[in-house]
């Protein structure tokens, strides 16, 4: 639970400006959807799809580094891992596991899947859209567990798309597309106020001593 207070005397540090912008984008955060990358390779490409999962308003990203385990590109990721929820997992097992146990079904991202084109996704269920290393694209275990099967549609004789473009096209469609529903897609109340504790806590110069002051003068009240 939130301590109010708290955060009530946090933001008193924010700019006005600073609070009507975590305001507006809080507004607009979902974590109906969310994003799964598996064991990619370039760390440009990991970065770009959290980048990716800022501008488009998911909440949540996950990352599989069963086999490659890297930082974060901060330049490439412009400071988007601040605003973006990243959960890490040593391996594929243990991320489905995890996505499954909160309620989400399985999408595996593959041109070379029919089950459903982008534009007849159905965007009612919550969605985990995992995407796959840049050669050999997701791996049998993910192929097996997947719910369904999404692909972008494509004309010309590229068969494929880089990840973190597909991550940015399949994205963009579908959180336009259900913000068009009637689906109560928006973050809980209480996700909100963490939320914004968090940002705080990314965003004020001696957040530790400014809380421990907060909490010594609740003593001596």
């Amino acid at each position: 639970m939130t301590d109010l207070k708290l955060l009530e005397h946090l933001e008193g540090y924010l700019t006005e400006s600073r609070k009507a912008r975590f305001d507006t984008v809080l507004s607009q955060r979902t974590k109906h959807f969310t994003v799964a990358t598996e064991d990619v390779y370039q760390l440009h490409n990991t970065s770009a799809v959290i980048r990716s999962c800022d501008v488009f308003g998911v909440q949540e990203v996950n990352i599989v580094e069963e086999r490659n385990s890297k930082r974060i590109d901060r330049e490439i990721a412009m400071g988007a891992q601040k605003w973006v929820d990243v959960n890490r997992f040593h391996s594929v097992k243990d991320c489905l596991q995890d996505l499954k146990h909160n309620g989400y079904q399985i999408v595996a991202t593959s041109p070379h899947k029919n089950n459903a084109l982008l534009d007849d996704f159905d965007v009612s269920k919550k969605s985990c859209f995992f995407f796959g290393r840049e050669t050999e694209g997701l791996s049998q275990e993910v192929i097996d567990e997947a719910d369904c099967f999404l692909k972008i549609p494509m004309v010309g004789f590229t068969e494929s798309l880089n990840i973190s473009v597909s991550a940015a096209i399949i994205l963009q469609h579908v959180t336009t597309k259900l913000k068009q529903t009637h689906i109560n897609w928006q973050l809980t109340e209480e996700e909100i106020l963490e939320k914004r504790l968090d940002w705080i806590k990314k965003t004020i110069k001696s957040y530790p001593d400014i809380v421990g002051r907060f909490y010594n003068a609740q003593k001596k009240t």
